[in-house]
């Protein structure tokens, strides 16, 4: 996509209270308070990300502004990032709705079940119960997509894309094997590390810590991303990366197969969270699903350096069956 046309795309960001938990979320598109919107004036339909472990939102907003874009501003998309991963700026107010006080806190919410239940606690108080929803998933966000069909069948999602999808024996694979000791076993470890080396640290310092890393790895950011060093955030997306390695084994296949005609499996080819097996696995087991296999070369982390390449793949199911939709 031209940066030009990137850069005219407006991207908000805002702070709510959603589980008792202050939240962030990024919107591409129309951002006002859609239950405050005539029915008849807003969109018809809601673009949900919910991201992998680490969850930013501010990694996917080039993948939301090129997917908005690719769809011909027809909808909103909005991101919201994992509850206690963000941290209210000093510069922010959490925005309030008449919905968040009657919203019940929910157990554990730094937890695998407890971030389910938080997504489904923002759709439920944020968006109008008759918008129809596609879920997009990332990693670990396509675990969450699956609960949610499973756990929240009021919500009118009419179709789920599950990009490199953690669902299925996640400790087993080449990468959770790694993953699995420090976050199950050594946990303790890294949240003091984490307290010792950044707590101390003033805002100004992790900011520019933060900068240099970016810089190091060639992203840009419209938004801050200083919660990568924050400790608070640094022990919650730990703690979350423990209960994936615990949790995540057996594939969930009951709600696949209830919800397959409304489910897009993309796996990729060098993936070390979800192998080719696991995607021949499921190809075997689903024949008739749309399970598809990457063969551009992109990366498990794509937020990273290939957002428009895996826009360009959602946008054209999309605009090929939004007709349907």
């Amino acid at each position: 996509m031209d940066s030009e046309i990137q850069e005219e795309i407006p991207v908000h960001e805002e702070f709510i209270m959603c589980g008792g938990v202050e939240t962030q979320v990024v919107k591409c598109g129309p951002w006002t308070n859609l239950l405050d919107e005539p029915s008849v004036s807003r969109p018809k339909l809601l673009v949900f990300i919910i991201p992998g472990n680490p969850g930013f939102s501010a990694f996917y907003v080039p993948f939301a502004k090129a997917l908005h874009s690719l769809t011909n501003r027809r909808f909103p998309v909005w991101a919201v990032t994992h509850a206690g991963f963000a941290l209210l700026p000093k510069d922010k107010k959490i925005l309030k709705t008449a919905e968040d006080s009657s919203a019940q806190e929910i157990k554990d919410i730094y937890g695998l079940s407890g971030q389910i239940e938080h997504k489904i606690a923002f759709l439920r108080t944020h968006v109008p119960k008759d918008m129809k929803l596609i879920l997009i998933g990332h990693s670990i966000g396509c675990y969450i997509a699956l609960q949610i069909l499973k756990r929240a069948p009021d919500l009118q999602v009419v179709h789920a894309f599950l990009l490199f999808p953690t669902i299925e024996r996640l400790s087993e694979s080449p990468k959770g094997r790694i993953a699995t000791p420090l976050f199950c076993w050594f946990r303790y470890v890294l949240y003091a590390t984490s307290y010792l080396v950044f707590k101390p640290c003033p805002e100004i310092i992790k900011s520019f810590l933060v900068r240099i890393i970016l810089q190091r790895m060639n992203i840009k950011s419209e938004f801050s991303l200083v919660d990568l060093v924050q400790p608070f955030c640094l022990a919650n997306a730990a703690y979350l990366g423990g209960q994936e390695m615990m949790q995540v084994v057996k594939r969930d296949d009951e709600v696949i197969k209830e919800h397959l005609p409304k489910l897009t499996f993309y796996y990729g080819k060098t993936d070390g969270w979800c192998p080719v097996k696991y995607y021949e696995d499921i190809k075997k087991d689903f024949p008739e699903g749309d399970i598809r296999l990457c063969e551009k070369g992109i990366p498990h982390a794509f937020v990273l350096h290939f957002s428009q390449e895996v826009a360009c793949v959602v946008a054209d199911w999309l605009n090929n069956n939004l007709s349907k939709i």
